[in-house]
């Protein structure tokens, strides 16, 4: 239907303007213009695959933690062995070797310091609005828990957190420490 408007406008507008008509003309007479071929549209870019890491071997930081003690201060094999058949000289031997290592591990993974630096028994005020995180209070605590009060433990805080990262296979991933067999 929208044609049939169109030729009776032009009609009307060929009868009544010479310039018009002149146009219409020259349309009509102009040798016909091929229909463009189909243009193809341009190809897609092609997406290349995004470069994926490969995944890393999952393992818990703890066992990891566990893992560096048991290596450098013998801390498991320690607490899983039964000390009723050894004298307390003995023990005190061993244990000052884990003490030592143990220690030396925490500090070098944790660089721990104390959270506060009286000594322990010292009167200490805690400040108002102080972080539950950072203070522990028992005693006479009231609905305004700051004050002064005694040092029971004056805390720790590690101020790194430095522990290796897991390189090994998915299957060892649960190993503390993995068993030694020593060759003939």
């Amino acid at each position: 239907m929208g044609r049939f408007w169109l030729g009776i406008a032009a009609l009307f507008r060929v009868w009544f303007n010479g310039e018009v008509a002149q146009r219409v003309r020259t349309a009509l007479e102009a040798p016909k213009v091929p229909e463009p071929a189909a243009v193809a549209p341009p190809p897609k870019p092609v997406e290349l695959p995004k470069p994926v890491a490969p995944p890393k071997p999952k393992r818990s930081e703890a066992l990891t933690l566990l893992a560096t003690l048991q290596r450098e201060a013998r801390l498991i094999d320690f607490l899983k062995e039964s000390l009723d058949s050894y004298s307390d000289a003995q023990v005190g031997g061993a244990v000052r070797n884990i003490h030592r290592d143990c220690g030396t591990v925490l500090e070098r993974l944790f660089a721990m310091r104390p959270v506060l630096d009286q000594a322990e028994g010292a009167t200490v005020t805690v400040p108002e609005k102080a972080d539950a995180g950072r203070y522990r209070l028992t005693g006479r605590v009231t609905d305004a828990p700051h004050g002064a009060g005694t040092l029971v433990h004056h805390g720790w805080e590690a101020t790194q957190c430095e522990i290796p990262q897991w390189t090994g296979s998915d299957a060892s991933a649960r190993i503390i420490a993995p068993a030694e067999v020593e060759l003939r």
